[in-house]
């Protein structure tokens, strides 16, 4: 059981992956006759036997070929004398007759005579012979030097062939060592157009793509700024949060700007070994001057450009040699007018200073989650190739996703297109975008997971608490969606979504969003005087929200002090004392919710009760239907109007 708020509800760790399967519970090893193929040995023996396999072919197309009847001289004079032989085929000593009934029979000759000579010599006439076709082959051909010549140049072709196959894997593996240093960066030419990225691609992020319109204007026309003694920053760095197309921009630039983009992962310059990291650094960087003007790009740089000094590795960590180098490469002894150096982050908090003062990242662009207009815009992008059908409106979609990141449009166009095709249907609908919604948010729906009618009852009321705390109370969101249909980990789910997008939340839209998450846990309480396992995500996104308003943004008693660390978890600085009186905050917060929803349910048990049991007739309530439950039990909906003047 879950209610679902897109903005307020707090992310939720991963969960835990498999645990590692031990040796008795793994596999046994598998045995072979021939070891591994990429050692020597193992690739002389795989060598080895495909010879002799090809050596059993040939013998065998060779002796195939020999399968006809060999006879004497003798007999070929009678049956010539006979007129049963109609041709004889001369090759060198080789004789082939054909017969009358199409037949084939050998012979040889004898070598120092020709055939009518020793035709004569068993008593045949010239007459007689001139009787049959005589024809002389040619022994000097091509077929004959190359039937001569095969059996000894194949084997001593493949033996070629095979050493240098193994000489190449064992320069492979020398050569190996030297390449070890050398950068992992892939690199997009300007001239490729299949992986060519424009601003024209890119939705939203108006101010973003202002700050790189600078870039793009220096790389095409350097000489307008140093002329004026002007000098373009030669760092850039992308802050935002995850999938709100960081990447995309910096590609973006590249293809605006018609140059070299050279990409690598900030993990990929992090080896075991000290010193590989920040010999990849130098390479990568010696690549981009030999192509300015180019662009390199670092995703994720964090992986190498934490705060230093913090003592893990020592004065020899990978990590911070890596870190050293980056730093000279951009602002070092060599100063390269014409390499822009872009990287993307959404730790900024943790980046060492060194990194972003003056003459390196400087220039700092903040991306944020799209807002309705900008929603709209990415999704029409994300459309070209779609065929709609008439009923799609993308304005709708566009309200219904506030705090959805670009990548996750991205997805729930892609997933209502698979939706479309999975169902054999030409055209996608606004139904299949509207389930695509759900899908990104809360995962696909668990039709196989049936509630038996205890369980179904529970939930229902459980998430009708959620709607009808929701609806009541001022600053609360309103509700889209109610369902007791299983999607995900949520045996049921309620969807509620602002009516315009937030930058802020006060304390009392805190207050209201915990009483209401609460909802579910006061209902089952009240109604069955009982507590299943339903809201123990619900206990955890409310104790969540409430201890953030205590250590994070001081809405509490303890007043205006930030307790927790905005740099990293399990970094707070405050004695026992206050963490006890964190904690009796957070408690009587959550405490003082619940007894507000308890009297929003108990106030509303009339309406609770009819509109539970209506859910579990039809299992799914949208928006429309939900208001007017509310309205046929004495409750007024909020209105947009009213949720903004609020």
């Amino acid at each position: 059981m879950r209610e679902e708020n897109k903005q307020a509800e707090p992310k939720k760790p991963a969960g835990k992956s498999a645990p590692k399967r031990g040796k008795k519970g793994g596999k046994a090893p598998r045995f072979s006759l021939f070891p591994r193929q990429g050692s020597f040995l193992g690739n002389f023996l795989y060598a080895l036997v495909i010879f002799l396999i090809l050596s059993s072919l040939y013998t065998f197309i060779v002796e195939g070929t020999k399968e006809k009847e060999v006879i004497a001289l003798s007999q070929i004079a009678g049956d010539v004398r006979a007129g049963l032989v109609t041709s004889i085929e001369v090759s060198g000593d080789d004789l082939k007759l054909v017969y009358v009934d199409n037949s084939e029979k050998t012979s040889m000759k004898d070598p120092d005579a020709s055939l009518p000579e020793t035709l004569a010599a068993f008593g045949l006439t010239p007459e007689e012979l001139s009787k049959v076709s005589i024809n002389i082959k040619d022994e000097s051909g091509f077929e004959f030097w190359f039937a001569t010549l095969l059996p000894i140049l194949l084997p001593l072709v493949f033996l070629i062939i095979l050493f240098w196959f193994l000489a190449r894997q064992v320069k492979g593996a020398g050569m190996q060592a030297f390449t070890f240093g050398q950068s992992k960066a892939r690199m997009i030419d300007p001239s490729d157009t299949n992986q060519r990225v424009t601003f024209g691609d890119v939705a939203g992020a108006k101010e973003a793509k202002e700050e790189l319109l600078e870039i793009v204007d220096f790389l095409k026309n350097p000489k307008k700024f140093l002329d004026i003694g002007a000098r373009i920053p030669k760092g850039i760095l992308l802050m935002g949060a995850a999938g709100t197309g960081k990447t995309l921009l910096a590609r973006a630039v590249a293809g605006e700007a018609g140059v070299p983009f050279f990409s690598i992962s900030g993990s990929e310059f992090v080896e075991m070994f000290v010193g590989v990291g920040a010999s990849r650094v130098r390479d990568l960087f010696q690549m981009a001057k030999r192509t300015a003007p180019a662009i390199i790009f670092i995703d994720e740089i964090d992986a190498v450009g934490r705060v230093r000094g913090a003592g893990v590795g020592g004065g020899n960590d990978e990590r911070e040699q890596t870190l050293n180098q980056i730093l000279v490469e951009m602002d070092g002894f060599e100063p390269h007018e014409k390499v822009i150096v872009m990287a993307a982050t959404n730790r900024p908090d943790v980046l060492d200073p060194a990194l972003v003062r003056p003459g390196r990242f400087d220039r700092r662009v903040v991306i944020d989650l799209p807002d309705r207009k900008d929603r709209e815009d990415i999704l029409n992008i994300h459309a070209r190739k779609k065929p709609f059908g008439p009923d799609v409106t993308l304005s709708v979609i566009a309200e219904r996703t506030p705090g959805f990141s670009g990548a996750e449009l991205y997805s729930l166009m892609n997933e209502a297109a698979i939706l479309a095709a999975r169902e054999d249907r030409k055209e996608v609908t606004q139904y299949d975008l509207l389930r695509s919604i759900e899908k990104v948010m809360l995962g696909p729906e668990r039709k196989s997971h049936l509630l038996s009618p205890k369980e179904k009852r529970v939930t229902a009321y459980h998430e009708m608490g959620h709607a009808l705390i929701s609806s009541v109370l001022p600053y609360a969101d309103p509700v889209h969606k109610v369902s007791i249909i299983s999607r995900g980990r949520a045996a049921g789910y309620t969807l509620k979504l602002p009516f315009e997008d937030k930058k802020m939340q006060s304390r009392k839209e805190f207050l209201d969003d915990i009483a209401s998450t609460l909802g579910g846990y006061v209902a089952e309480s009240l109604v069955f005087d009982d507590i299943t396992t339903g809201p123990h995500n619900d206990l955890s996104v409310a104790t969540a929200l409430a201890r953030d308003m205590v250590a994070r943004y001081g809405m509490s008693e303890l007043g205006p002090i930030a307790f927790a660390s905005e740099r990293a978890v399990g970094e707070e600085h405050y004695s026992e004392v206050v963490a006890a009186k964190i904690d009796a905050e957070v408690t009587r917060i959550i405490r003082e919710a619940k007894e507000r929803a308890r009297d929003v349910l108990t106030t509303h048990r009339k309406a609770l009760d009819a509109m539970s049991e209506h859910l579990i007739q039809v299992e799914t309530i949208e928006r429309e239907d939900f208001e007017k439950l509310m309205i046929a039990n004495g409750i007024t909906p909020k209105a947009k109007e009213e949720a903004a003047s609020v």
